[in-house]
């Protein structure tokens, strides 16, 4: 069962790192998209390149955490017997 508790653990880590990494890369996007906000073309630019950018960053972590769940869903039943 302790090896079960280290899926656990480890899935839990691995989620909160990536949703960090999700909320720093959009904190710096907003950032960005202030920082031009007085200046006309390259604003509408950076607006239009942080909502892509923001839209890749969520796909890629929701991504990222389907496959972390698929992952620890195929460790919990290897070690709890589950196997089919």
């Amino acid at each position: 069962m302790s090896r079960y508790r280290d899926v656990q653990t480890a899935v839990r880590v691995e989620k909160l790192r990536i949703w960090l990494a999700w909320l720093a890369g959009t904190i710096i996007i907003l950032i960005a998209v202030r920082a031009v906000r007085n200046l006309d073309v390259v604003n509408t630019v950076v607006e239009i390149i942080g909502l892509i950018t923001f839209g890749l960053l969520s796909f890629t972590a929701v991504r990222m955490i389907n496959a972390l769940n698929r992952r620890a869903a195929a460790e919990r039943r290897e070690i709890l017997g589950d196997d089919m």
